[in-house]
């Protein structure tokens, strides 16, 4: 039998095959690519995919992702284009006043954090577009967070880091830091907790967390803790579809969500490289390299004006 050798002659030299199919879901996290999968197996579509990848995400990676985090999404559904910002709003007590009494916006903390818009988000999401039960994209995050899956050493060695960073946030350690560390690579974490709270969240579309059960909670650890955040503020919140802005770059018009995002920047800069006729250059070329760098500060320079 002929040795196992690399042809330098295919477009992709590895021994791996390269597999075409009519599916893919791509994630950081290869437990939370399968989420997506299941969802696909069992007759889901791509939102279907995305959301139990995100939900699954919010357990396997929260050093990146969390149930307390924004959502925003553009969605192509074979005729048209929605948009959706699910960001979050700030608590009604937050002024310039406030904070002025404050020395200015913490870094950590419940005066860091604005009402969590992922919830809203997959709850919006799945409704419109989605094809499975809601509960059913929230199975394979729930079952991560209870039986535990095997931390990788990317996650283990910014979860440290985080841990350094926030161990001493209320609730942080009981959450994150059990045995008083980290997770270390390979070992198995599990969060009965998590797993719980997806479940509420899963059962209701979203509900106990914005207006019920879990949302009590949040505004009492908040009030408990010198945060601003009340029961109001989370019921008040809701995801908002919005139109998309566009800009033309060479043959292709990429789309963002409008402001508050910072989508606009891209297309700022895309505008300013499209005209300067970037497209024809080297794609790593010096020139083409210096000018995308100059446009974006300009971009984010005006935006932040």
């Amino acid at each position: 039998m002929a040795a196992t050798v690399t042809d330098w002659s295919l477009p992709y030299a590895s021994h791996r095959s390269a597999v075409m199919g009519r599916n893919i879901v791509s994630t950081s996290q290869p437990l939370a690519a399968q989420a997506g999968l299941r969802m696909l197996l069992a007759g889901g579509n791509a939102v279907d995919a995305a959301l139990a990848a995100a939900m699954a995400l919010t357990v396997v990676e929260p050093t990146g992702c969390g149930i307390g985090s924004d959502g925003f999404a553009i969605v192509w559904d074979g005729k048209e284009l929605h948009g959706l910002n699910a960001s979050g709003r700030s608590p009604a007590a937050w002024t310039p006043d406030y904070f002025a009494q404050r020395g200015g916006i913490p870094e950590t903390g419940w005066n860091a954090v604005t009402v969590p818009g992922a919830v809203s988000a997959w709850v919006a999401l799945s409704r419109r577009l989605g094809k499975l039960p809601f509960a059913q994209l929230a199975q394979p995050a729930i079952d991560y967070a209870r039986h535990g899956f095997p931390v990788s050493p990317t996650i283990a060695r910014l979860w440290e880091l985080g841990g350094a960073r926030l161990g001493a946030q209320p609730g942080f350690a009981e959450c994150f830091l059990p045995g008083g560390r980290a997770p270390r690579a390979g070992e198995i974490f599990k969060s009965e907790a998590h797993a719980r709270t997806l479940e509420l969240i899963a059962a209701t579309e979203g509900e106990a967390f914005y207006r019920g059960e879990l949302a009590q909670k949040m505004a009492a650890h908040a009030q408990a803790h010198g945060g601003a955040m009340t029961v109001e503020d989370l019921s008040a919140h809701q995801a908002d579809w919005v139109g998309t802005v566009s800009q033309r770059f060479g043959d292709s018009v990429i789309h963002e969500i409008p402001p508050n995002g910072q989508g606009i920047a891209a297309l700022m800069a895309l505008g300013m490289l499209d005209a300067l006729g970037v497209g024809a250059q080297p794609l790593d070329g010096i020139d083409s390299v210096h000018l995308q760098i100059e446009a974006m500060k300009l971009a984010f320079a005006d935006l932040h004006q």
